[in-house]
């Protein structure tokens, strides 16, 4: 049993490196840390949703001292629906698995993100709930960063911006297209003392859209 476990730890260390330098080549990621530092510190990242890989590219910019205490949180509906998956999501990324059915839930989704701050891991969150397929630039935030950060008031939550991924790999296309890709991380913001659920989420909403504006003038200015 030691053994297949050892054997089982190697291949997911092996697969996670193919995964990260996959990644890197493909669209030549960078992160720019426009707001917070690259620091050891207890963070909740949350993120735009475009693509199934935009977990990943958070995963392959954060220096390796910070991404081996770094988790996602992904759906267990769909990375346990097959073996294959379930190694990806468990084992090499380590994600915090949650179940987007309420009625074959068995925990409550935001007690098991809490477990995995309390014990000590940063996670990696996208609050619309799903991917966005459509021309708005972010869907309406779902209540769990709320809930989290009223929770644990001392984590950092970090607007997380992923731009071009969307385009890297549209829906439906196998082959991912080459393109420059760019994490932005903006200025970390807190669940103010009294906050209301509808007033912090409008404003950790304007906080990731701010991003995405900065990047478009980052970009456009270039170009010019």
């Amino acid at each position: 049993m030691e053994a297949r476990g050892w054997i089982r730890r190697a291949a997911a260390f092996a697969a996670g490196n193919a995964i990260l330098l996959f990644a890197r080549f493909v669209t030549a990621v960078r992160p720019v840390w426009a707001g917070a530092a690259p620091e050891p510190r207890l963070r909740i990242y949350f993120a735009n949703h475009t693509s199934n890989g935009d977990f990943v590219l958070i995963w392959a910019v954060l220096p390796r001292h910070m991404r081996l205490r770094t988790r996602p949180v992904a759906a267990l509906d769909y990375w346990l629906t097959t073996p294959l998956r379930a190694f990806v999501g468990r084992d090499v990324f380590n994600a915090v698995l949650i179940d987007r059915r309420p009625e074959h839930r068995t925990a409550d989704p935001v007690a098991t993100m809490l477990e995995a701050l309390d014990a000590g891991s940063s996670l990696i969150i996208f609050p619309e709930g799903r991917r966005n397929e459509g021309p708005a630039p972010i869907l309406p935030f779902r209540s769990g960063l709320f809930h989290l950060g009223a929770a644990r008031p001392g984590v950092e939550l970090v607007p997380t911006w992923i731009h071009n991924l969307n385009r890297v790999m549209p829906k439906g296309e196998l082959i991912p297209v080459p393109l420059n890709c760019t994490v932005t991380f903006g200025t970390p913001i807190h669940v103010g003392p009294g906050e209301t659920k509808d007033a912090f989420l409008a404003r950790a909403s304007a906080a990731l859209l701010a991003l995405a504006g900065a990047e478009a003038g980052s970009g456009a200015g270039a170009a010019a």
